[in-house]
C-alpha cells in the first residue's frame, strides 16, 4: 500500500462517492461475468530471475513462425520480405526511442520522416491528406466513422459484408455508446462485388458513410467501386474506402474512383508479423475543410522561414487532445509514427517500378496458385468469379478445411484461414472455405508443396 497513495479505504470511499459508485466492482460491470475472475490466478510462487528466465525460454520455444514454418496465412497480417535496410534506419536512436515530436527545433529529422510517409501514402491512394498514424485497419475505419460522423452529423452506415469480421467488430465498439447504426451492405454471391441494387435499396438522405473494400477480405478487386461514387454522393453521403495498400503498386488508387476517406493496414510495407502487432492504421483524405479538420491522428506540415530555411512542424494542433482535451478528433497519442516510418523507408527503397514488379509477382503467384488448387478433384478455387489480389477462397466439397489444416500442420504449412473456424456465423452461407494468401517470398516449389499436400488429404 505505501506504493499506491490511493489505497487507503477512507479515501477509496471518498473517490467512490464523488463519482456515484457504490463499490470499486461496479466500476467493472461493463466486463461480461462470466469472463471476470472470482478469485486471484494460480501464477504459482515466486521465482529467482535465472529460474524465470529459464522457464520464460522454455514457454516461448514453442512458439512456431513462419521462419520455420511455410505460411500462406493472411486475411489482415502478411508474411512478406523486409530490406535489411529497413531494420537499419528505423532501429537509428532518434527514431527508435523517440516518443512525440512536439519540439520541432529538436525533432527535426522524425517529423521530416514522417513527412515523406504521409507523401508517399498520399501518392499511392490518390489522396491529398495524410495522417500518421493509427493503430491498425480495424481503428482507422473506426476513427472514419466517426469522422464522417462530425462531417455530415448523420448516424447510418452502411457497411459491406465482404469485409473482415475482426473490423466490424471494433468498428461497433467504437459506435456502440453513441446514436448511431450499422447497416450490412450485401455482396454479390457470384463475383464477391459489392451489390449496387442493395445499396441503392439502403440508401437514403439519413446515411452517414459507405463503406466497401478494394480488394476486399476474399481478395476480390471488386470492378463495382467505380460506379459506386455517384450513388454515395447523389444522397450525400461519404464513401470511404478500404484498400490493401500493395495492390496500390499497381491498382486504381481509390481517389481517382471518388473515394472521400480511404483506410488500411500499412504491416506489409516493411513492418514484421510478430505475431499480430504492433500493425499500421492508414487513414487519408481529399482536400477539403471539413474532413482535413475533422481527420483524427497527427499531421505534418512542411514549411520555409524567412530566411529560406525548411523546416517541418506539426500542424493543425487544434485537432489534438492535449489541447483541446475531449473536444479532440482522437485521443491517439501512442507512436505508431516508428510504424509510419519504418513504411516509408520501405517504399522510398523500393520506389514506384520495385513495387510495381513485387505486385507482379503476387498476381502470378496468385493465378498460378488458383489453377493448380482448382485443378484437384473436391476442390473450387476461387469461389468467386473475378479477378484476385494476393488471397482468394477455395472451397473444400469433400473434406472439412479444419481437417485439411491439422494434416498440413504436421507438414510444416499454415494453410490459410478456415473462415467456418474462424468467424462462425458470418461467412457459413459459403461453406467449407478457406481464405489463403500467398506473397513474393513465395517460390514455385512453395506453390508446389502446397498443392501436392493439398490433394494428398483431399483425395
Amino acid at each position: 500500500m505505501r506504493y499506491i497513495p490511493n489505497a487507503k479505504k477512507e479515501i477509496i470511499r471518498m473517490m467512490l462517492d464523488e463519482i456515484g459508485v457504490k463499490d470499486v466492482e461496479d466500476l467493472f460491470s461493463d466486463i461480461p461475468e462470466r469472463l471476470r475472475l472470482k478469485s486471484p490466478s494460480e501464477i504459482g510462487n515466486p521465482m529467482d530471475e535465472i529460474t524465470l528466465y529459464l522457464e520464460a525460454k522454455e514457454v516461448l520455444s514453442r512458439n512456431v513462425t513462419t521462419d520455420e514454418f511455410l505460411s500462406f496465412l493472411g486475411g489482415g497480417v502478411w508474411n512478406h520480405y523486409i530490406p535489411a535496410v529497413v531494420d537499419e534506419i528505423a532501429s537509428k536512436q532518434e527514431f527508435y526511442t523517440a516518443y512525440t515530436p512536439y519540439q520541432p527545433e529538436i525533432s527535426q529529422g522524425a517529423l521530416q520522416a514522417i513527412f515523406e510517409y504521409q507523401s508517399l501514402i498520399a501518392e499511392l491512394t490518390g489522396m491529398d491528406v495524410v495522417s500518421a498514424s493509427h493503430y491498425d485497419w480495424s481503428t482507422a475505419l473506426a476513427e472514419a466513422a466517426l469522422m464522417s460522423m462530425r462531417i455530415n452529423h448523420r448516424r447510418k452506415h452502411l457497411i459491406s459484408t465482404a469485409i473482415s469480421p475482426e473490423r466490424l467488430c471494433v468498428l461497433r465498439t467504437y459506435l456502440s455508446s453513441l446514436d448511431a447504426s450499422i447497416i450490412p451492405l450485401d455482396y454479390e454471391k457470384d463475383t464477391g462485388f459489392v451489390d449496387l441494387d442493395d445499396l441503392k435499396r439502403k440508401i437514403d438522405d439519413d446515411t452517414c458513410m459507405v463503406y466497401v473494400e478494394n480488394p476486399n477480405f476474399f481478395g476480390v478487386i471488386d470492378e463495382n467501386v467505380t460506379e459506386l461514387a455517384d450513388i454515395v454522393h447523389e444522397k450525400g453521403a461519404i464513401l470511404v474506402i478500404g484498400v490493401n495498400i500493395l495492390s496500390l503498386g499497381i491498382l486504381k488508387p481509390p481517389g481517382e474512383y471518388g473515394a472521400d476517406i480511404v483506410v488500411g493496414e500499412g504491416q506489409q510495407l516493411g513492418i514484421y508479423q510478430s505475431f499480430g502487432g504492433p500493425l499500421l492504421g492508414i487513414i487519408a483524405t481529399r482536400f477539403d475543410r471539413r474532413f482535413v479538420r475533422q481527420m483524427p491522428g497527427r499531421l505534418i506540415g512542411m514549411t520555409w522561414s524567412k530566411k529560406g530555411v525548411r523546416g517541418y512542424v506539426i500542424t493543425l494542433q487544434t485537432r489534438e487532445q492535449h489541447i483541446r482535451r475531449e473536444r479532440a478528433t482522437s485521443n491517439i497519442t501512442t507512436n505508431e509514427s516508428l510504424m509510419a516510418i519504418r513504411a516509408a523507408v520501405y517504399l522510398a527503397l523500393l520506389g514506384k517500378d520495385g513495387l510495381k514488379s513485387l505486385c507482379e509477382k503476387v498476381l502470378v503467384n496468385t493465378a498460378y496458385l488458383v489453377k493448380r488448387l482448382n485443378s484437384i478433384e473436391g476442390l473450387e478455387a476461387p469461389v468467386f468469379r473475378s479477378k484476385h489480389f494476393q488471397e482468394f477462397l477455395v472451397r473444400s466439397q469433400k473434406k472439412k478445411w479444419s481437417e485439411i489444416q491439422q494434416h498440413l500442420l504436421k507438414r510444416g504449412i499454415l494453410a490459410g484461414i478456415s473462415l467456418k473456424e474462424r468467424f462462425p456465423g458470418y461467412f457459413d452461407e459459403l461453406g467449407e472455405v478457406a481464405l489463403l494468401a500467398t506473397t513474393e517470398i513465395h517460390t514455385k516449389a512453395d506453390l508446389d508443396r502446397l498443392v501436392q499436400e493439398i490433394e494428398e488429404v483431399v483425395a
